[in-house]
């Protein structure tokens, strides 16, 4: 199966044309280029490139040029501001765009005031009626994606980098899964999968970061692995480890899938991704 890494962002310097709102810990610039030349050092045949909320909101249209000049390799995501009342046309869209397989929603503790969840209903009972899988960052707000998925059972939601807050530079929070025990209460949810994102961030060690293999397994053990999906969250995670580390770290013979066969380990690498969003890369690395 193919490996895709299920986040990364890729933006340009901050100009007048198109100017950041705010500031995305990592290098000042990360074209589509330099991200497909980083995925190719180290085996990565396709991504999810979800469009930097921190720098652009809800514009997705650097992600868009990004697919266009690399259709293969990406499929896109984008942010939903869910206080738009236009906000189902929106979806309606983004679900005919060429590239587009997801939304995204920012509803961590420190992204958004407390959530309207009515609102947030409106946006994925649109992204159901347009078959979109609605990815959710909500760190800090575990029992409001609880809530959702009680209400939209027929969603396919996705929490983002394990439901747990993560650094955007050293050090690791001194006790990064203090609720683990409410992220795997979400498992319960049949139609909520787990991004293995950005995990590596969270250790106190350095690399394997053998440290976090331990709540990892707990994470695969309650969700399966057809529900689990690795990633590096690139950018965002330059400050901490390389590209090459946050791949290389889950390589066959390392501990954090230290307790997974083959065939599980290229579901986490890939294989759930495929069915989840309905994508496969469709161009061989060069």
């Amino acid at each position: 199966m193919a490996v895709i890494d299920a986040q990364v962002h890729a933006y340009e310097r901050n100009h007048p044309g198109r100017p950041w709102a705010g500031l995305l810990h990592g290098p000042p610039e990360v074209t589509a280029d330099d991200m497909v030349t980083a995925m190719d050092a180290v085996g990565v045949d396709g991504a999810l490139l979800v469009s930097p909320w921190t720098m652009y909101r809800f514009d997705a249209g650097y992600a868009l040029e990004a697919y266009a000049s690399h259709p293969g390799r990406f499929a896109l995501v984008k942010p939903i501001d869910p206080s738009d009342a236009g906000a189902p046309e929106v979806i309606a869209e983004w679900a005919a765009t060429p590239g587009a397989v997801g939304v995204r929603l920012m509803i961590a503790s420190g992204f958004s005031n407390p959530p309207d969840e009515d609102a947030l209903d409106r946006v994925i009972a649109a992204a159901v009626a347009h078959q979109l899988p609605v990815n959710v960052l909500c760190w800090g707000r575990l029992d409001v994606m609880g809530r959702l998925a009680e209400r939209r059972p027929d969603a396919q939601l996705i929490v983002d980098h394990l439901g747990l807050v993560q650094p955007f530079e050293p050090p690791a929070p001194a006790d990064p899964f203090r609720r683990l025990a409410e992220v795997l209460e979400l498992a319960r949810h049949p139609g909520i999968a787990i991004k293995i994102t950005g995990a590596c961030t969270l250790s106190h060690q350095s690399f394997p970061f053998a440290d976090v293999a331990e709540p990892l397994a707990r994470i695969f053990d309650a969700y399966g692995i057809d529900r689990c999906l690795w990633g590096t969250d690139w950018t965002r995670a330059t400050g901490i480890l390389t590209y090459a580390q946050g791949v290389e770290s889950f390589a066959a013979n390392q501990p954090l899938v230290g307790g997974l066969g083959p065939h599980e380990r290229s579901l986490l690498m890939g294989g759930s991704l495929e069915r989840i969003y309905r994508w496969s890369p469709t161009l061989s690395r060069t």
